[in-house]
């Protein structure tokens, strides 16, 4: 049995790898592989935050009645962060190293932000009200995620 803190912390750190490679290989002016290994970063993020978005965050507002707190603070830091990761696309599309490491740096700082009050705080507050659910919901969760790191 997984608790969604380890599943959904696990997947963070697969984010991070993959976010990881294709800062690697713009750092190299491999602009085609950085463009291939952004692609799957950018899978995998929004795969997160989709089952974060449309399963993870509904079962916790269902649970505890709260959907002004925690959820609605992650889902607007979810839009600032697709939103960098666009400006790192565009960056990487007019091959702009300067560019790409800035926005790189911007979007890496806000997810580990983001990553902490997930991990420490909501993650735990889940698993805590969720307990009658959170097999079923880890089994759905993993479906969701593993579908993105697959592909």
């Amino acid at each position: 049995m997984s608790t969604i803190a380890d599943l959904m912390t696990h997947d963070h750190r697969a984010c991070d790898h993959d976010f990881a490679h294709a800062e690697t290989l713009a750092a190299q002016g491999d602009w085609a592989g950085a463009a291939e290994a952004l692609d799957a970063f950018s899978r995998a993020l929004n795969a997160h935050f989709n089952a974060e978005e449309q399963q993870l965050f509904p079962a916790f507002e269902a649970a505890t009645g709260m959907t002004q707190g925690p959820t609605q603070v992650m889902r607007g830091e979810h839009v600032d962060m697709r939103a960098g990761l666009e400006r790192l696309r565009a960056a990487l599309e007019a091959h702009d190293a300067d560019d790409f490491a800035g926005e790189a740096e911007t979007l890496l700082i806000m997810m580990q932000q983001h990553n902490m009050k997930e991990e420490n705080i909501l993650y735990p507050m889940c698993d805590a009200r969720l307990g009658h659910a959170r097999d079923e919901l880890c089994t759905q969760l993993s479906h969701s995620l593993a579908a993105e790191h697959t592909s």
